[in-house]
């Protein structure tokens, strides 16, 4: 019997706006490892997000997208960027939709893809050191 990963956030079917905010998001943003240290279960969730961040082509697949005008991204601009075929491009955008780090929607024939701020927020707050102030997600760079 195999056991399922842990995920950060639930993604949404196909064709929906995206996933919902991850559980407990207000109790954990100002959640800093500087700070109070983190549960087992917070871990888990933490890291299947890193997890799918440290792979070097969904990092940049990611900044893509959120550094994209309007802040989201077609697939159809995001393949011709790399030299991998069309079905490992999907994978990867699949793996950072399952860690909940982007949503997609579909339009007609396109996918289109979204990063999730409040759960790139939630990231950066961890990564906080202690006594840092929260910034906004605007002050972040982060699209809304």
């Amino acid at each position: 019997m195999s056991k399922q990963p842990t995920r950060f956030a639930v993604s949404a079917p196909r064709g929906t706006p995206g996933p919902p905010a991850p559980a407990e998001t207000a109790e954990h943003c100002g959640t800093s490892l500087a700070g109070d240290p983190l549960s087992q279960e917070q871990a888990t969730e933490l890291a299947q997000a890193f997890k799918a961040l440290a792979d070097p082509v969904r990092l940049r697949l990611l900044s893509l997208i959120a550094s994209h005008a309007g802040g989201e991204a077609c697939v159809c601009d995001l393949t011709g960027t790399f030299d991998l075929t069309g079905p490992t491009i999907s994978h990867h955008l699949k793996v950072l939709r399952e860690a909940g780090l982007v949503t997609s929607e579909r339009r007609a024939t396109w996918v289109y893809y979204r990063a999730a701020p409040d759960v790139l927020a939630r990231l950066s707050a961890v990564l906080r050191p202690a006594g840092t102030p929260a910034e906004s997600s605007a002050e972040a760079g982060v699209p809304a």
